[in-house]
């Protein structure tokens, strides 16, 4: 929305952020970001004021969901609203933008936004160092794995492999009374075959031992409630026995100022994540693809994003006995995942064969793979 205000010439009010999601958090942008920062940072590319000046609150105002994934043709088509209204509100804000094919200085904008200007607020800054620090110390090196084995994902997916008739039911209904999800009846099976559904824990701990890592290694479990609790954990300890949650890293003193507050305790998350050695995400959701465009942008840190589609066959297998792990095993999901682990390559536009606008939905996300624009092609670290 930066760079659309950019585009269209526009003031920028600090957005209003979903507190309708399955977490129901109430904070503000400032309780997750160092709002003077984000507005003095962009001051020579965007006027952003943190309310709606008094004199237009009481003015019509154009209310829109931009297309998704437009260009700047697009917005400035856009600018004919100013004729009518003085303020736009702008009801969604994902995903609004292109992936390509924008002026170089509009993507370098949005590399300003999301890598300089949106700094975590302080106290939020302050704890995840600290939890990064204390990590260090327990074991040097760390994966911290983004295990998106949540309640709220399963149910949006429907993605019910492993789990009980009971609770197979659970997540059904609250799909099915959850108003803002558009989809209400999922195969599970077909979901998982497609590499839609997340991997389970048991899942990640069989690809993290055959990509070679030893039970020692120290793992950090960025996410909120695992669904199914120490249950469904159990045998992804039983192969990585040393394993950290937040709760561990901090005190409850520490931890109580953001009791009810999911997307806080995301943001310690992210912060972990953006400084471990190896970023492994289970499921290639907003803030896994925002992670691991970040760690591109510092460096091309490693990130392993499994290939769900592919892992399945090979899981299936094992299952039923076609294949046991061992070398052969191992082999088979290294050599898939040899190009899979973060390093530099250009952003992937649309898969062949889709027409339409539909293409644009295809297309890597700018966010995960902020390639060329605005990475430096030499071997020096980006500025």
């Amino acid at each position: 929305m930066v760079a659309v205000a950019r585009i269209m010439n526009a003031t920028l009010v600090v957005p209003q952020l979903d507190k309708r999601s399955f977490w129901k958090d109430s904070s503000t942008f400032s309780d997750i970001f160092d709002e003077l920062h984000f507005i003095e940072s962009l001051k020579r590319d965007v006027k952003i004021v943190k309310e709606l000046p008094k004199n237009l609150e009481a003015v019509p105002r154009a209310r829109k969901h931009f297309t998704s994934w437009s260009g700047v043709g697009y917005y400035e088509e856009m600018k004919q609203l100013w004729k009518e209204y003085q303020v736009i509100h702008v009801a969604k804000s994902d995903s609004r933008l292109a992936n390509n094919n924008l002026p170089l200085d509009i993507q370098r904008l949005r590399c300003r936004a999301l890598y300089h200007a949106l700094r975590f607020s302080p106290p939020i800054e302050s704890l995840g160092k600290k939890l990064v620090e204390r990590l260090r110390t327990r074991g040097g090196r760390y994966i911290a794995l983004h295990l998106r084995y949540e309640k709220d994902m399963l149910s949006f997916t429907g993605c019910t492999y492993g789990l009980t008739d009971a609770e197979s039911e659970e997540l059904r209904i609250m799909r099915e009374t959850t108003n803002h999800w558009k989809v209400k009846e999922i195969n599970s099976r077909e979901q998982r075959i497609g590499g839609f559904c997340p991997l389970t824990p048991k899942e990640v701990g069989i690809f993290l031992r055959a990509l070679g890592y030893p039970p020692s290694t120290l793992i950090y479990i960025a996410a909120g409630e695992i669904y199914g609790g120490n249950t469904s954990l159990s045998e992804l300890m039983s192969y990585f026995p040393n394993i950290v949650f937040k709760e561990e890293l901090a005190t409850k003193e520490e931890l109580e100022a953001f009791t009810g507050h999911a997307s806080q305790t995301a943001a310690l998350d992210y912060i972990i994540s953006i400084e471990s050695d190896v970023f492994v995400p289970s499921y290639s959701g907003n803030m896994a693809r925002t992670v691991e465009g970040h760690r591109r942008y510092l460096g091309h840190r490693k990130t392993i994003n499994p290939d769900r589609k592919g892992l399945v066959k090979i899981f299936d297998k094992l299952e039923t006995g076609q294949l046991k792990e061992g070398s052969s095993y191992s082999f088979l999901v290294r050599q898939m995942h040899e190009n899979r682990q973060g390093a530099p390559r250009k952003r992937k536009g649309p898969m062949q064969g889709i027409k339409g606008r539909a293409r644009f939905r295809t297309e890597e996300s700018f966010y995960e793979n902020p390639y060329p624009e605005c990475i430096c092609s030499s071997k020096k670290r980006p500025e």
